[in-house]
């Protein structure tokens, strides 16, 4: 079966010169981008019943640019003024740098990890004795719950955001060549909406451990799989398969 429709199920990407666009004119394959998941966030009444008071922290753990964007909107929504002294703990250069949307960076006290949490972890042991605030999505990797634990400081989750599945209605009567998975909620979100999904000759992609085991678990056939070394990344994946299927005579 020659590769001619992809769908990617995330928002389409923000930049020109985006690796997906590239696969399109190369392989002449058509994509589209529809998020299967997005994030919605609480209320300040639900984030009050969670018993937070934002004065009561000195540092906040910033994971994602969601947490940002859901922190400064909560402390918008609670008319409480973000003070100058907070300390901001970014879990990578690329929240670091969504933080700049916010606050004047020269002023702040702002702590960069390199790219897991885990990394992140030496700068927060070295500030043990702030009162550290984590606001999260209602799905948390565990590892974060866990080094914040092991660390021994004070730190509390308070649910910011949830992840809810996206209504794809739309797409009953539509149909793809590959299917591409980057999470265990899309997988989800595929099931939710068409309980009574047959992959037939579709075929489908997925990005890390956690989604190829969510994608077994629901019986679908894994075809493409990123990172491998050979591929580490998903639109490496797609083009090594599109090249092997299309040059097959078909």
């Amino acid at each position: 079966m020659k590769v001619k429709t992809i769908l990617v199920s995330q928002p389409e990407p923000k930049v020109e010169n985006s690796p997906y666009f590239d696969l399109e004119e190369k392989q002449k394959v058509k994509i589209d981008f529809i998020p299967f998941i997005h994030v919605e966030g609480v209320s300040s009444k639900d984030v009050r019943q969670q018993k937070v008071d934002l004065s009561q922290y000195t540092a906040i753990i910033l994971t994602s640019r969601n947490s940002v964007d859901h922190f400064f909107r909560i402390a918008e929504e609670m008319r409480y003024k973000v003070p100058d002294t907070l300390k901001y703990f970014c879990q990578s250069e690329a929240v670091a740098y969504y933080l700049q949307k916010y606050v004047v960076y020269r002023k702040r006290k702002i702590y960069v990890g390199k790219r897991t949490f885990a990394e992140l972890s030496p700068l927060i042991k070295k500030y043990k004795n702030e009162k550290f605030l984590l606001p999260s999505s209602d799905m948390l990797k565990p590892d974060v719950p866990k080094t914040l634990n092991k660390l021994g400081v004070d730190w509390k989750k308070a649910v910011f955001y949830k992840t809810v599945v996206s209504d794809l209605s739309h797409l009953r009567e539509v149909f793809y060549d590959v299917l591409v998975f980057f999470s265990p909620s899309g997988i989800k979100s595929l099931f939710e909406n068409f309980p009574d999904f047959k992959q037939n000759d579709t075929k489908i992609a997925v990005f890390g451990n956690t989604t190829v085991k969510a994608a077994k678990e629901h019986g679908l056939t894994v075809n493409i799989q990123a990172p491998t070394p050979e591929t580490p990344s998903m639109t490496m994946a797609l083009e090594k398969y599109i090249k092997e299927q299309n040059k097959k005579p078909h």
